[in-house]
C-alpha cells in the first residue's frame, strides 16, 4: 500500500463526514477522556512528576499529536511503560531531566519519521518486545508499592533491590490506605467488561475510593492542588536548557525515543487489526516527534500512543482523529471544573489503578505462547529481556534481549546443510540418462543454506579433504544468499580443485547467488561453461570430458 501524506489522510477520513458521525466521534471522545482521567493522574505521579503533569501531557498530546497522527484512531498521551522509564530519570536528574530527554526525543523521533525509517523499529524481536513490557510491567507494580501501604521507604539503584528492601521491613504499613488501594483494585477486577466502555472501573474504583477517604476522615497523602492552568509553573524554557550538559540526556532520550516509536507502532498494529485501517508508521513517528518537542514547554512528560485509550476509541464507535481532539477538550474541562476534586484523591487510589494496570500491560497471550509451545530462545530473551529491565537501565535491557536473540538467529541460520554424493550411474539410468559409468571421481555437494560469514567453517571443513575428486558440483538450488566471505571460500575452493587438476561446477544457482558470483569474478574465472541448469546435466558434462584418474586407469 503506497504511503499517504497527512493531507490525503484527512481526505480519506473526512469525506462524507457527517453529522451522524460526529455523534459518534464526540460519545467516543467522552468515553475515552473518562477512561483517560485517572489513568493521565495515575501515570503523571508514577513519573515522578505530578497528577497536573500527566493531565497537561494527555491533553496536549490529545490535540497536536491526534491533529497530525498517522491513523485516526491513534490516541496519546502519558503511558505506563513510559512512566516507569521517567521515574529512574527523575531520579538522577529530576524533573529537568524529563524534560530535556524528551525535547531530545522528540527531535529524534521526527527526524526518524521524516527520513521513513519507522519500518526499522520492527526490527526489534517479539519475545524482546513482551519481556521488557513484563519488566516495566514489575518496575511500575514495585513503584507503586510505597503508595499501596501508605510509608516511604528508603530509594534504591534499581526496582529489584527497592523490592528486595521490602523484605528488611523496619516500616510499619497504614491500613488505611492499603483499604483505599483495596477498594480501586476490587472494583477494577470486579466490575464487568461490558460495563466498562459505559463507565470505567478505574474511574469507579477512585470515585468510591476518595469518598471514603474524605467522609471517613482517613489522614492518608492525596494528590494536592491541581493547577487550572495548561502552563504548569514547573516547566522547560529556552533559557533554562544546559547546553553544555546535553550529552549527558543523549542516553535516556535514546530509551524514550525507541519507547515511544515502539509502543505507537505497537498501537497502531493493534488498531488497525481492530479497523482494517492501516497505520502511517512515517507519519505516526512525525506527529510523535513534533508532540514531544513541545509538551516540555508545558510541563507535561513524554507521550506515546496508547494501546488502551485507543481500543476504547475505536470500541466506542470513533470514526476519525477527533475522538483523540475531544477526549483532550474533555479532559482540559474535568481539570477546571473538577480540580478541586481531584486535588483530594490519594495517592493510595492511583497506585490501585496503577497495580492493576501493571498485571494488565503483559502480553499474557505472547507469553503463554512461546511457554506452551516451549521455544527455547524466545523464552531466554524473554527472561533475560526481562530480568534486565528490572536490575539495569531500560536501555541495556533492550540492548542486551536484542543482541541476545539477534546471536541465536544468526547461529540458527549459519547452519549451512552439505551433503557430498559420489555419482550413482545406475540411479542416472533409472531416470533416463545415459552416462559412461567409467569415472567416479566425480561428487555433487547439494548446499542448503546461506553461504555467507557465519557458515564458511561448515562449508570448509566439509571440503578439507577433496581427496581423488576431479569434478566437483556444487548443487546450489537451496542457497539464496551468498555474501563476500562465502565469495572467498568458494575463491578458496576453486583453487584448490584447480590445483590438483580438477574442475568446480555448479548447478541450479538461483538468480541473485549468480549475480553475486559475478561480481566476485567467479563466473569469469570458473567460466559459464561450467554452469547447468541441474546436478544431472553436469554429472554427464563432467563424464564426457574425461578426467586424468580414469585416463591413469584408477576408476
Amino acid at each position: 500500500m503506497p504511503r499517504r501524506s497527512l493531507k490525503q489522510l484527512y481526505i480519506d477520513e473526512f469525506t462524507g463526514y457527517t453529522a451522524a458521525k460526529f455523534q459518534q466521534d464526540l460519545l467516543a471522545g467522552l468515553t475515552v477522556a473518562a477512561v483517560a482521567l485517572p489513568l493521565a493522574l495515575a501515570f503523571g505521579v508514577a513519573s515522578g512528576a505530578s497528577a497536573a503533569a500527566g493531565m497537561v501531557t494527555a491533553i496536549v498530546a490529545g490535540l497536536i499529536i491526534g491533529a497530525l497522527s498517522g491513523a485516526p484512531y491513534q490516541i496519546s498521551g502519558p503511558t505506563g511503560a513510559m512512566s516507569a522509564v521517567l521515574i529512574v530519570l527523575v531520579q538522577k536528574y529530576g524533573l529537568q531531566g524529563i524534560w530535556i530527554a524528551g525535547l531530545i526525543s522528540g527531535v529524534l523521533l521526527l527526524i526518524i519519521g521524516l527520513l521513513r525509517l519507522g519500518r526499522f523499529i520492527a526490527f526489534i524481536p517479539s519475545p524482546v518486545i513482551t519481556g521488557f513490557t513484563s519488566g516495566i510491567a514489575l518496575i511500575i507494580f514495585i513503584g507503586q508499592i510505597d503508595n499501596f501501604l501508605g510509608v516511604k521507604t528508603e530509594g534504591a539503584e534499581s526496582s529489584l533491590l527497592k523490592l528486595a528492601g521490602y523484605f528488611k521491613g523496619g516500616y510499619i504499613p497504614d491500613w488505611h490506605a492499603m483499604s483505599i488501594a483495596g477498594v480501586v483494585i476490587l472494583s477494577m477486577l470486579l466490575w464487568p467488561a461490558k460495563w466498562n466502555l459505559r463507565f470505567p472501573s478505574s474511574l469507579l474504583g477512585i470515585i468510591l475510593a476518595t469518598l471514603a477517604s474524605v467522609l471517613l476522615g482517613w489522614q492518608v497523602k492525596e494528590i494536592g492542588q491541581i493547577p487550572q492552568t495548561l502552563l504548569l509553573a514547573d516547566r522547560i524554557d529556552l533559557t533554562s536548557i544546559p547546553w553544555a550538559r546535553l550529552q549527558e540526556f543523549i542516553a535516556p532520550a535514546l530509551t524514550i525515543t525507541a519507547l515511544g516509536a515502539v509502543e505507537s507502532l505497537l498501537c497502531g498494529a493493534v488498531g488497525s487489526n481492530m479497523t482494517g485501517v492501516r497505520l502511517q508508521a512515517n507519519q505516526e513517528l512525525i506527529a510523535q516527534g513534533v508532540g514531544n518537542m513541545l509538551i516540555p514547554f508545558f510541563g507535561g512528560v513524554p507521550a506515546t500512543a496508547a494501546i488502551a485509550r485507543s481500543s476504547v476509541g475505536i470500541k466506542s464507535g470513533g470514526q476519525t482523529r477527533l475522538v483523540s481532539i475531544i477526549h483532550a477538550i474533555g479532559l482540559l474541562l474535568s481539570m477546571f471544573l473538577l480540580a478541586p476534586i481531584m486535588a483530594r484523591i490519594p495517592l493510595a487510589a492511583l497506585a490501585g489503578v496503577l497495580m492493576v494496570t501493571a498485571v494488565r500491560m503483559n502480553e499474557w497471550h505472547a507469553i503463554r505462547f512461546i511457554f506452551g509451545k516451549r521455544f527455547k530462545t524466545a523464552i531466554a530473551a524473554f527472561l533475560i529481556t526481562m530480568l534486565a529491565t528490572v536490575a539495569l537501565d531500560l536501555t541495556q535491557a533492550i540492548l542486551i534481549g536484542t543482541f541476545l536473540t539477534g546471536a541465536i538467529f544468526l547461529n540458527q541460520l549459519s547452519s549451512l546443510d552439505i551433503d557430498i554424493q559420489e555419482v550413482d550411474a545406475e540411479k542416472l539410468r533409472q531416470k533416463g540418462i545415459e552416462t559412461a559409468g567409467r569415472c567416479r571421481h566425480v561428487r555433487v555437494a547439494f548446499l542448503t543454506g546461506p553461504i555467507f560469514f557465519a557458515a564458511t567453517g561448515q562449508f570448509n571443513e566439509a571440503f578439507r579433504n577433496l581427496g581423488d575428486t576431479h569434478a566437483l558440483i556444487l548443487s546450489m538450488r537451496g542457497v539464496s544468499f551468498i555474501d563476500t566471505s562465502g565469495l572467498e571460500v568458494i575463491h578458496q575452493l576453486y583453487d584448490r580443485l584447480h590445483k590438483q587438476g580438477g574442475t568446480l561446477m555448479f548447478a541450479g544457482v538461483h538468480d541473485n547467488a549468480y549475480r553475486m558470483l559475478e561480481r566476485g569474478s567467479l563466473v569469469e574465472k570458473i567460466g559459464t561453461e561450467n554452469f547447468f541448469w541441474s546436478s544431472d546435466q553436469a554429472i554427464v558434462e563432467a563424464e564426457k570430458r574425461g578426467c586424468k584418474f580414469c585416463e591413469a586407469g584408477l576408476s
